[in-house]
């Protein structure tokens, strides 16, 4: 490549065929069963709700001002929280923690959420923000963070499956809105 032209050129024809239908639903998903702390599908996803501006979980603070470079605050500001906690998963069987530390299974959450759900699993903590954010505020917080309708009541594996379609989704829709 000669010019910035050609060099433009290129990165789009390599996104255009890295980025299909298919990528998001099926390479995607696939990348998100995994239980990596350093997975690029993760660090994907939490890009995708920073570019769309998505509060973090049960809050109406989007996630992205908390990684902004120079902001003040604890290290305890936002904190990252299993949906399904480890706890609770233990007492349900699940001993391994590639298991429970799936990417599908965890979401950012400010401090004083994650204290209030703690190890309470979701059944018993869904209700509370049910009530608090309305029955409205509720579908919107759960549909713009990729989790299913009525999660609290999936088995658990069922909920990965679920939520690993959804994160890619979201990550398909902040990847359009980039394209625009």
């Amino acid at each position: 490549m000669k010019t910035a032209e050609e060099f433009v050129a290129y990165l789009d024809s390599v996104v255009s065929t890295r980025f299909t239908d298919d990528y998001f639903k099926y390479t995607l998903p696939g990348e998100l069963n995994s239980s990596s702390a350093v997975s690029p599908a993760w660090y994907g996803y939490i890009a995708a709700i920073n570019v769309l501006g998505t509060p973090m979980l049960f809050s109406t603070a989007p996630l992205s001002q908390f990684f902004v470079l120079g902001t003040s605050g604890d290290k305890n500001a936002v904190d990252k929280h299993h949906i399904f906690p480890k706890h609770y998963l233990e007492q349900i069987g699940y001993s391994n923690d590639r298991d429970r530390n799936q990417i599908a299974n965890f979401t950012y959450l400010d401090y004083a959420t994650n204290i209030d759900i703690s190890d309470a699993p979701p059944v018993d903590y869904v209700g509370r923000y049910r009530t608090k954010l309305g029955e409205e505020g509720y579908k919107l917080a759960c549909a713009q963070n990729a989790l299913p309708e009525n999660f609290e009541s999936l088995e658990y594996p069922e909920f990965l499956a679920k939520r690993r379609m959804l994160m890619s989704q979201i990550v398909k829709k902040a990847y359009e809105e980039l394209c625009k």
